[in-house]
């Protein structure tokens, strides 16, 4: 069942989080150098960490409860992720290491996204699974 609607979104979800993160830069440092993901083990792991779980998702189409739980998990984990980016935007003060805001900051938003909307449509067809069987 790999035709269903939430593979399409969750296959964006993993292009978003794993493709889009190598070529966007999430910030410019004070010497005015693009940061992309990358360059930092822990952001390049946490953006990786999320494609692999929708990769995995699309692949466990015959568990819908399986496959609901990692959208969850893989939507706490770019809540995390967007966590990180506020914080060291809202500590640009001190010139720390990020300058200035990157477009790749909003990576994890569009990931969240695309992940409930793909956690909806497998909530619909469990429910659909559901009502059929009521119906036996």
């Amino acid at each position: 069942m790999l035709q269903r609607i939430q593979t399409i979104y969750l296959l964006l979800a993993a292009a978003v989080s794993g493709g889009l993160c190598m070529y966007l830069p999430y910030g410019i440092d004070a010497n005015g150098v693009e940061l992309y993901a990358k360059g930092e083990l822990f952001l390049l792991g946490m953006f990786l960490g999320s494609a692999a779980l929708s990769l995995i998702s699309i692949f466990l189409f015959k568990n819908r409860k399986l496959q609901f739980v990692l959208g969850r998990i893989n939507i706490l984990l770019n809540f995390i992720l967007l966590g990180v980016f506020v914080y060291w935007s809202l500590t640009v003060s001190g010139e720390t290491q990020v300058s200035e805001k990157g477009i790749g900051m909003i990576i994890p938003v569009i990931s969240i996204v695309l992940l409930v909307i793909a956690n909806k449509a497998i909530k619909k067809d469990e429910n659909l699974v559901k009502s059929v069987d009521r119906l036996r």
